[in-house]
């Protein structure tokens, strides 16, 4: 185990680094939070680049262990300290988990979450083709979650870690979710684990930053 808190270079406003510190969270890790000032430029310092090339939160320091993107982390940290419960180790239910970590990195990353960053930090997007697109992604995942409690079976793993936070705040981006019981149903699921911690609201953030 960690002989010091693991180190988290994150943003507050970020599902990216949220996804890590809830994972973190979950599985009851020390950890030090630290802020990167993405809109200073923060990110594109020689220190930063230093720890992650493409200059992109989050970047995790663990005791030496440095690694970036938040689903290389979240396997990681899974793997390492999870006992086998957040990332199953036979075939199907890894390439289950696999299959919802696509999800994030794509539909999700390019739907619900690029539709946030219009209203959040004011990215110059087409908002209604992004509104669209995730409508189209959710009722998908909405089928999908009618058939079964967590995305990648019957337990919580870090397919639902990865999804959650941008899913969660897709209002944030004018994507509503009253027309998709199951993920709301989904959505309550997560915040009952044990160790949740929420991603800071649009408001909250922007009054902190």
């Amino acid at each position: 185990m960690s002989t010091r808190p693991i180190r988290l270079y994150r943003h507050r406003l970020s599902g990216h680094s949220h996804r890590v510190e809830l994972l973190l969270s979950l599985l009851g890790l020390p950890h030090e939070l630290v802020e990167v000032d993405l809109k200073g430029g923060a990110q594109k310092s020689s220190e930063f680049l230093a720890l992650n090339r493409f200059g992109q939160v989050p970047v995790i320091d663990d005791n030496g262990t440095v690694l970036a993107d938040s689903n290389a982390i979240l396997t990681y940290l899974a793997l390492r300290y999870g006992a086998g419960r957040w990332l199953p180790t036979d075939p199907l239910g890894a390439a289950q988990v696999q299959r919802w970590l696509s999800v994030a990195a794509g539909p999700v990353a390019f739907g619900p979450a690029q539709a946030r960053l219009v209203n959040v930090f004011g990215a110059k997007l087409d908002a209604a083709a992004l509104i669209a697109r995730s409508h189209a992604l959710f009722a998908v995942v909405d089928a999908e979650l009618a058939t079964r409690p967590w995305l990648a079976g019957s337990d919580p793993t870090i397919a639902d870690v990865a999804c959650y936070g941008y899913i969660a705040h897709a209002p944030e981006g004018d994507v509503s979710l009253a027309d998709y019981p199951h993920i709301r149903a989904w959505l309550a699921r997560i915040e009952a684990l044990p160790g949740f911690v929420p991603l800071v609201t649009t408001a909250v953030g922007l009054a902190a930053a």
